[in-house]
């Protein structure tokens, strides 16, 4: 960011934090009001998905139902599914215009917007390589979302190796982080072999914090356990701190994402970090007005009281925290990556509903 850049950001610890630390900012959204406030808050990077394109959908029929009835008019044979998920191209082209200034300042690494694989293909790796290059090809700075799923993660490293910059989606944990890792670098490698160009690519890795702090409370009333309730707060910022000493020590060149935010630590206690912070729209207004300090606290450790009293009284944070608390064959199986692809294909099932609603209204309303 040039310095003229940094002075016209707005006011307040997000502008903090983007002059003074490798901290990136991110936006969880792909709505362009949203994310033209959000650029002067300094975010260099933004999302779309099913969930976001339904969001924005709902949010502005105006804009939005007529570009659907368009779509639908052009393609007669069209299905609702194919009609939304034309939308949601429509939407994240539309926002990476906006991000290609901050994608050629910062050469590739930033500037991207990530948009996600259709939920519905999260068992058939091929088809997950397939649009994920095809997504890739829609504009220069689009990172593509691809769930990290034992299939997935196979994906990640055959579409990095094709020179698709990828953002690891439906993560949660450390091994999922570190299986991520190893896969980027395996496809970097693989290029590298044959003289391909890795220096414009980007990827990232999600670890949604959140997430995991929500199943750290669903899987707390199985056993019967009880936990001071702020200490779930920090199992995600616990388990995204670990991953980053062991991407740091591993020297991986994908850096960590954090979103899915229920607080503000799922931001303040990443600042400093070379990592990206990804929060919804109305969390950066909240942080910009908080007067919390841009203070660097990614080194700052979890208070071991708090690690350990999850350690050892939950099953599912020992999976999510030991580097080998899972194998890449049982990541489908935790809670938390069950929960989130469901909820992923529900929205992709509201967003075919949408559409229906706007191609075939219902009469008795």
């Amino acid at each position: 960011m040039t310095t003229a850049q940094s002075d016209q950001l707005t006011p307040g610890p997000l502008a903090d934090m983007v002059r003074a630390t490798p901290t990136a900012l991110w936006n969880d959204s792909a709505d362009l009001l949203e994310l033209r406030e959000s650029i002067g808050f300094g975010a260099v990077g933004a999302t779309c998905n099913p969930v976001i394109a339904y969001t924005t959908i709902n949010k502005w029929p105006d804009v939005w139902g007529p570009r659907i009835r368009q779509i639908a008019d052009e393609n007669p044979t069209m299905s609702e599914s194919d009609i939304g998920w034309s939308a949601v191209r429509q939407m994240s082209v539309e926002a990476a215009e906006l991000l290609m200034p901050a994608f050629e300042q910062h050469g590739g690494r930033n500037g991207r917007l990530s948009m996600q694989t259709d939920p519905r293909l999260h068992r058939d790796g091929a088809a997950l390589v397939e649009q994920a290059v095809e997504f890739s090809q829609l504009a220069p700075n689009i990172i593509v979302k691809i769930p990290a799923t034992e299939i997935g993660v196979e994906a990640m490293e055959e579409v990095t190796y094709r020179g698709v910059s990828i953002n690891a989606t439906v993560s949660f944990t450390v091994p999922q982080a570190l299986a991520v890792g190893e896969a980027v670098e395996n496809g970097l490698r693989r290029r590298e072999a044959e003289g391909l160009d890795v220096s414009t690519m980007g990827p990232v890795c999600t670890i949604m914090v959140g997430r995991l702090d929500d199943w750290m409370k669903v899987a707390a009333e199985h056993p019967d356990v009880t936990l001071d309730p702020g200490y779930y707060e920090w199992a995600g910022v616990a388990a995204m701190k670990k991953a980053y000493a062991l991407y740091t020590e591993r020297g991986y060149r994908t850096r960590l994402l954090s979103a899915a935010f229920r607080n503000h630590m799922h931001w303040s206690e990443f600042i400093g970090g070379d990592v990206v912070v990804s929060p919804p729209f109305a969390w950066q207004k909240r942080f910009n007005t908080s007067g919390i300090s841009a203070f660097p606290r990614m080194d700052d450790p979890v208070d071991p009281r708090v690690v350990e009293a999850l350690y050892s009284h939950l099953a599912e944070f020992r999976t999510a925290y030991d580097a080998d608390g899972m194998t890449v064959e049982e990541f489908d199986h935790f809670g938390a990556t069950r929960r989130t692809l469901r909820q992923f294909l529900a929205a992709n099932n509201e967003l075919e509903t949408l559409v229906r609603d706007v191609v075939v209204p219902n009469p008795d309303k």
